[in-house]
């Protein structure tokens, strides 16, 4: 949020989830050239949900960007275009929640500082954050390191088929099981970040 505003109310404290437990068999794709095309459909969808309209005369601006292993060219993926939508006020729901549900989006989760809406699908996952949460980079760290880092590329995506053929009760607890190798690549990612920057200043 702004350094200048403050949130309209108090945010929530606990975490809803819409329809509870949902168990899930999860299946990797090869990476599919359409992936990057139904991002920038929904990006579209969003964009102009979230924009200035007679019901919503001061709409608000965001950033949406495309996010998960369907963003990385090259990575198996489970089918589902993940998106994140930074707005200006998490607690500000009518401004971005209302508008979202009535361009066909449902709601799934809710819980501090992250709303999570999706298609009746499944094919589609909209992030919602605060703009400036440390959430954010970290998708945007994993992506950007696993699109130039082959290694660590094949590395994820191989972790991912060994959890291929187990049943899961909550599609948490598969995102949960990836917790150590996605830490170990974002450590990396973080490393090869900094020494980037050092590079840059020493020219």
């Amino acid at each position: 949020m702004p350094a200048d505003r403050n949130p309209r109310r108090p945010d929530v404290t606990t975490t809803e989830l819409v329809g509870g437990a949902e168990a899930v068999r999860v299946a990797l794709h090869d990476y599919d050239e359409r992936w990057p095309d139904a991002f920038a459909e929904h990006r579209r969808r969003i964009v102009e949900a979230l924009a200035p309209s007679d019901s919503a005369p001061s709409g608000i601006a965001v950033d949406v960007e495309h996010i998960g292993s369907t963003s990385v060219p090259g990575l198996a993926a489970k089918p589902i275009v993940d998106i994140v939508v930074a707005v200006p006020d998490i607690t500000a729901e009518e401004d971005y929640l209302d508008p979202l549900l009535a361009a066909g989006y449902e709601l799934r989760v809710r819980e501090p500082g992250h709303r999570l809406v999706r298609t009746p699908e499944r094919s589609v996952h909209v992030h919602v954050y605060e703009q400036g949460a440390a959430a954010i980079d970290e998708y945007l760290l994993l992506r950007d390191h696993l699109r130039t880092d082959a290694a660590d590329r094949e590395l994820y995506a191989s972790v991912k088929r060994d959890l291929l053929d187990r049943r899961w009760d909550d599609m948490n607890d598969y995102a949960d099981a990836k917790t150590e190798v996605v830490t170990a690549i974002k450590a990396r990612a973080r490393a090869a970040r900094e020494a980037a920057r050092d590079a840059a200043r020493e020219r």
